[in-house]
């Protein structure tokens, strides 16, 4: 198949992305893989959808960092024809762009929706994926999985709900990933309020959040595919993240550090509870953020740590992603690239 993985820019990729991952395993297995970077589509004149693609060599790779030296620095851009990819995986993060490239948080999804209504894949659906473009798709799934919750940038609502939930929650943008700009607001805080709000609503939207306790063990990373959990040899795909020093936090982008997860019967109950909508949306792969028994956050757009899980594991988990969009690929020529993407999201 022809896959290709829209990123912010290949330049500021890692090894350890869970997209370089994916596409090292695409590349193993013979299918002809390429980046897009999000700046680079086109559309002609005859409403044909190009791009000016990295592809990558054929030939096996066991490292990733390997791979993407080869791609950062020996692969020259080509030309490609966006309309004759079987798929199109959206793994650039819009929250990225918000500040220098606001142009671009759109672009991904944009030429998603062009390229999908051509017969590729695209996953994740770009039509939700516009609206899950921030953290308010979260308030689209049952209340009882999710911490109390308000969105306002108002001062005065955010300090009645400070008080509602007994002096402690957790601030953060609406739009906003790596844990950027979150921060937890105590009673002894109080005179640095305005400050973290004002830090915030530079962005848009303030989202307090009720503070749950067990952030102290940290938070779990659970994968899904399809509505389901990343099962594979009887090991899930997840980590468990914690927390640096007195941090909320426990994103590796500031300092967590990532155990074998343990999955409880509540985290696979979140997962079954948030099933039928991330299945109705076309959410092909998405990671579920779980603080105790509470859904904190469902990353829809570029989930990271899937390498990781894999090293704890020992298992590829990478392999069964490519091996599934395989048999979608397979399904959509059967039916002459007519499809659904409920549908697809099933199959």
């Amino acid at each position: 198949m022809k896959i290709a993985f829209v990123i912010n820019d290949l330049q500021t990729e890692y090894a350890a992305y869970t997209t370089t991952c994916l596409a090292m395993e695409a590349n193993n297995l013979g299918h002809e893989t390429c980046y897009i970077n999000v700046s680079d589509f086109e559309i002609h004149p005859d409403d044909a959808t190009h791009a000016r693609a990295y592809v990558a060599p054929p030939g096996k790779h066991r490292s990733p960092a390997r791979f993407l030296e080869i791609m950062q620095e020996e692969v020259a851009p080509v030309h490609i024809v966006v309309d004759e990819l079987d798929v199109l995986m959206l793994r650039n993060d819009p929250a990225q762009d918000v500040i220098d490239r606001p142009w671009a948080r759109l672009a991904g999804i944009n030429f998603g929706r062009l390229a999908m209504r051509h017969g590729v894949i695209t996953l994740n659906n770009p039509d939700s994926l516009a609206r899950g473009i921030n953290k308010m798709y979260s308030l689209a799934f049952p209340q009882g999985v999710r911490p109390a919750t308000l969105i306002t940038r108002d001062h005065s609502e955010i300090v009645a709900f400070q008080k509602a939930q007994g002096g402690t929650i957790v601030l953060k943008p609406l739009a906003g990933s790596g844990g950027r700009n979150v921060f937890l607001l105590r009673p002894q805080d109080a005179p640095n309020l305005h400050q973290m709000i004002e830090a915030i609503s530079h962005e848009g939207y303030v989202m307090a959040q009720e503070f749950l306790p067990a952030i102290k063990h940290g938070d779990t990373r659970l994968f899904l595919i399809n509505g389901k959990p990343l099962l594979v040899n009887g090991e899930y795909a997840a980590i468990r993240r914690m927390r640096p020093g007195e941090d909320i936090r426990s994103n590796m982008t500031v300092g967590g550090q990532a155990r074998k997860a343990e999955i409880t019967d509540e985290m696979l109950e979140i997962a079954e509870a948030v099933r039928p909508r991330l299945v109705q949306d076309g959410m092909f792969l998405v990671g579920l953020d779980i603080v105790g028994d509470k859904l904190v956050e469902i990353n829809v757009f570029s989930p990271g740590g899937l390498n990781t899980a894999q090293e704890l594991a020992g298992v590829n988990f990478c392999r069964m992603i490519i091996e599934m969009l395989e048999h979608k690929v397979e399904y959509v020529r059967q039916h002459d690239r007519h499809f659904d993407h409920v549908e697809i999201a099933t199959y």
